[in-house]
């Protein structure tokens, strides 16, 4: 069996957010990886260059839906370290569940936080709802490679 067979063979198709997730082994940080003649890959790149091509020198491959373990490839991007880093901040693994989005206990209300080039962005709110839809606006005005969080609409 070749790498693409063995590769196809190693994720399930979900329904509702369209991840394929990996189900073989993960790093510590929850990537995907995979062993292609004798050396140990990411999965999320490995899709990549397997549906888009080659990833040029200096790029990475981000994900859009924040799911480090899917490989489709209509969830990969090629991003710069500047804009990966800024997807990345404030990832849906808060535990209000949305990117971003934190319950402060002192002050009895929701805290949304955006990063942008070490600068930390924040505001107070009555509801979450309020929080996320600043969190998203922030983002959406300072990142310029952002894209509105699918997981936390």
């Amino acid at each position: 069996m070749n790498a693409t067979e063995r590769f196809a063979a190693k994720f399930i198709r979900t329904e509702g957010d369209g991840c394929w997730l990996w189900l073989g082994a993960r790093d510590s940080h929850g990537y995907g990886k995979f062993r292609v003649s004798k050396r140990q890959v990411g999965v999320h790149r490995f899709a990549y260059e397997l549906h888009h091509g080659p990833i040029p020198t200096g790029m990475l491959v981000d994900h859009i839906c924040h799911v480090r373990h899917c490989v489709n490839p209509d969830h990969l991007r090629l991003a710069t370290p500047k804009q990966n880093i800024e997807n990345h901040t404030g990832s849906t693994t808060a535990r209000s569940g949305v990117r971003g989005v934190d319950y402060h206990k002192q002050g009895k209300c929701w805290r949304g936080r955006v990063l942008h080039d070490g600068k930390l962005h924040r505001q107070y709110f009555s509801t979450i709802e309020e929080a996320q839809a600043w969190v998203v606006a922030t983002r959406n005005r300072l990142h310029a490679f952002n894209d509105v969080d699918r997981r936390a609409a």
